[in-house]
């Protein structure tokens, strides 16, 4: 079966076509989608990872002052119909890479996981205001 053939299945639903051809597939979009907020002195980060183990399906790094996430996914979905049976494997891999704030510690970084969303806290380090002039005085020699 050509994949023309396969997007435009009679057996398909037009709202799975809608949502294959505006969300996205799996194989088009290995993308992260998030949201990111300040919240009491924190850069909140949220994943959308539904579908995952957490523990072994989520990787979460920081480097060279670059925010990580990579996630794996394995997912099935069977209907059975009257007169036939159908199966759709996904699996993919996703990476969404994010600027940290200047000086961010990853010591002090903590990640959760709840009903499909990571969520993800960065400490803001103070920063001092920079003085924008100083007056220099000079002295005769």
């Amino acid at each position: 079966m050509s994949d023309l053939t396969r997007w435009f299945d009679s057996r398909r639903s037009p709202f799975d076509l809608f949502q294959r051809l505006f969300e996205g597939d799996a194989v088009a979009s290995a993308e992260i989608r998030v949201e990111e907020l300040v919240d009491d002195g924190k850069l909140v980060v949220r994943a959308e990872l539904p579908g995952i183990d957490p523990e072994t399906d989520v990787d979460v790094s920081v480097s060279e002052g670059q925010l990580r996430i990579a996630a794996h996914r394995e997912e099935r979905q069977e209907e059975k119909e009257k007169g036939g049976y159908r199966t759709e494997f996904r699996y993919g891999s996703f990476t969404r890479t994010l600027a940290l704030p200047e000086g961010a510690s990853a010591d002090d970084i903590t990640a959760t996981y709840t009903d499909g969303v990571l969520e993800i806290r960065v400490p803001i380090p103070e920063q001092k205001p920079a003085r924008l002039s100083n007056k220099i005085e000079v002295k005769r020699g």
